[in-house]
């Protein structure tokens, strides 16, 4: 642009008003001001902008088309003002988040009501896929951020933790009990007699559970690899064996024994689910208000 915003204002208002005087006023600046804007910009592009008579200014040809241009943009502008004005009074916005199928059962969703209904205006995309890729897209910046165990290396990601979490073995009193039988003997060797039910090498917690069992010397020979909790879960009711499940996820199953523990010689640690997402983002007032939930929680 060969002159600044303002010029272009003062222009309007006097093409509008048909006199300088009126514009100056309309204005709140003096009328020399508004007529040295005027032949600032006409000596900036090189043409006449409005005839000068006695009773006013009226718009030349060339006036009246860059004023039609001026116009529309003036409109615009205002436009964008009001819809901006209007996210900030509403809380409109837009968050796009990764997660894991199992993360979003049992650990989002049950918030996500309350959120929609507190924050109505802020649109909400959900990615249900592993943790990995979660990781990768947030990188890559396909999505802001993401709920997941928390990673043990972050880079140049931060890490909100809104929950701890308990990996834990049960199974069946039932399958314990035939597993008795079978071997004909109370004292079973339960890492070569037992079934253990477990997610498939590509999940972090699977990855999380070999890193233990590698520190603690415990090899399970008979493994069935499954890719979901909910699966390792259904497949620990129907007796098939010992899952390695998160124990916030089955509590009611402990709760009125459909499911009961089994202990492992060593303790397995917690570990802390939440929110990551990249140090150098800077973060949205939807991103805010999303966190912010969870943390009242």
């Amino acid at each position: 642009m060969t002159s600044n915003l303002s010029s272009y204002r003062i222009f309007c208002a006097v093409a509008k008003a048909g006199n300088i005087s009126s514009a100056a006023k309309e204005l709140y600046i003096s009328q020399p001001a508004v007529s040295k804007a005027v032949s600032k910009l006409e000596q900036s592009l090189n043409v006449t902008l409005f005839d000068r008579t006695s009773r006013g200014v009226t718009l030349t040809y060339e006036g009246k088309l860059l004023y039609t241009q001026v116009e529309g943009a003036f409109l615009s502008i205002e436009h964008g003002e009001k819809q901006i004005k209007r996210i900030a009074e509403l809380g409109v916005g837009h968050l796009s988040l990764g997660v894991s199928t199992t993360l979003c059962k049992f650990v989002l969703l049950p918030y996500l009501k309350q959120f929609i209904h507190d924050n109505p205006h802020i649109q909400l995309s959900i990615s249900c896929q592993s943790t990995s890729h979660t990781l990768s897209e947030i990188e890559t910046g396909d999505i802001e951020i993401g709920l997941v165990g928390e990673p043990e290396f972050l880079g140049e990601l931060d890490f909100y933790p809104v929950r701890t979490i308990h990996d834990i073995f049960v199974t069946t009193q039932e399958y314990l009990d035939n597993l008795k039988i079978r071997e004909d003997s109370d004292q079973i060797d339960i890492m070569k007699s037992g079934t253990f039910i477990l997610l498939d090498k590509d999940n972090i917690t699977r990855q999380y559970m070999d890193k233990f069992f590698r520190a603690n010397h415990i090899k399970p020979e008979n493994i069935i690899e499954v890719s979901t909790m909910d699966l390792l879960i259904e497949f620990a009711k129907t007796g098939l064996g010992i899952a390695c499940v998160i124990e916030e996820f089955v509590s009611m199953e402990l709760a009125n024994e459909t499911l009961i523990k089994y202990k492992l010689p060593a303790t397995i640690p917690s570990r802390k689910i939440g929110f990551v997402y990249p140090k150098n983002l800077s973060i949205s007032q939807s991103m805010t208000q999303f966190i912010n939930f969870y943390k009242q929680d």
